[in-house]
């Protein structure tokens, strides 16, 4: 018997840690991501195609540009501000706050700095304008069902690799 391989309409589950330049791991999924290839979920950039014609068993790694996962850092998207200006509930580093646009649309914007009496907010993905490198083990490839369909796929929905 011939070992399924990833193509649309296959169930997909697989590891993944996600590693910067300098080596250090910055997400790892230990317990598996399922996912139907060619389906709703979208994965981060060069994923789908990395994976294609792969089977369980196979360790695929690809390095992801920040054009290709989640940007260029965006200086026009860090804000400094005098401590005494910010509400105390956002006095401390990782704290999120959530600002809007001209369109009214919400955005999460996070402690990044605090010194000399400043306080900087970043509403940049934390891994914008990295060049990362990303490890995946397939861990389980088969024909998808309708139970998967319904469990996995849900539109507009991505895996924890945000």
């Amino acid at each position: 018997m011939s070992k399924e391989v990833i193509k649309t309409g296959k169930f997909v589950s697989l590891t993944y840690s996600i590693v910067e330049g300098e080596g250090n791991v910055l997400e790892q999924s230990d317990l598996p991501v399922n996912y139907i290839h060619g389906g709703e979920t979208e994965l981060i950039g060069g994923m789908d195609a990395a994976v294609k014609g792969r089977s369980a068993g196979d360790n695929v790694s690809f390095t992801l540009t920040p054009d290709q996962g989640f940007g260029d850092h965006d200086p026009d998207l860090t804000f400094t501000d005098d401590i005494e200006n910010v509400p105390p509930e956002f006095r401390k580093l990782g704290a999120e706050v959530q600002m809007q646009n001209e369109q009214g649309e919400p955005k999460s914007f996070f402690v990044t700095r605090i010194e000399n009496g400043k306080l900087t907010v970043d509403g940049n993905h934390p891994l914008a304008g990295k060049t990362l490198t990303v490890n995946i083990k397939i861990v389980e490839v088969r024909d998808a069902t309708k139970e998967d369909a319904m469990s996995v796929g849900v539109p507009g929905q991505t895996p924890t690799l945000n």
